[in-house]
């Protein structure tokens, strides 16, 4: 079994997921790190850029690498946070109920919830991470998302307060009879 990790960008799911493979010996797997590594080592921004800004591309891109990532058994995936959206005719996010079920085909995944405002303010004016949307703010986006991850979520987290280690070993705690 896989533990997935999900969250808006800023959750914290890089640093969760590296401590929680000290903690359980576990390889961790970025999906953004594979797409990036697929693409010749091109960051996502440059990607999408290349796409004309078209992130259906991309989604598609997050949806292979979930697929081959389901044909893994005891890794941590480190989610990039978009992973619980496609896009649909319009450019409008929705559900991707292609790329929960292809995580969830062997994994458990763990909703790392926090303030949405504290991680707009976290993640702003960060050119690693590109702009999502022209015509919605961050804030706004990660609004919209929030049913997506209570949808995809086996088990959700409340980050607010906590270090990433204590965060760690909540996964730990809670996941102890399957490790």
């Amino acid at each position: 079994m896989n533990i997935v990790i999900i969250g808006m960008r800023g959750a914290g799911k890089s640093n969760v997921s590296r401590r929680l493979s000290v903690l359980t010996k576990r390889t961790v797997m970025c999906t953004d790190v594979l797409i990036e590594y697929e693409n010749g080592g091109k960051t996502i921004a440059e990607i999408v850029a290349k796409h004309k800004g078209d992130w259906r591309v991309f989604r598609d891109m997050e949806y292979d690498v979930a697929k081959k990532i389901a044909k893994m058994d005891n890794v941590i995936v480190d989610c990039g946070g978009g992973i619980i959206v496609d896009l649909d005719k319009k450019g409008d996010e929705v559900y991707s109920k292609r790329k929960v079920e292809a995580l969830k085909k062997n994994g458990k995944i763990v909703w790392l919830k926090g303030d949405i405002k504290r991680l707009v303010d976290k993640v702003k004016n960060k050119p690693e991470r590109p702009s999502l949307s022209a015509l919605q703010s961050a804030e706004e986006m990660m609004h919209r998302r929030l049913p997506f991850y209570e949808k995809a979520a086996d088990i959700v987290l409340d980050i607010e307060g906590k270090k990433r280690p204590e965060l760690a070993e909540e996964i730990v705690h809670v996941f102890r009879d399957e490790l």
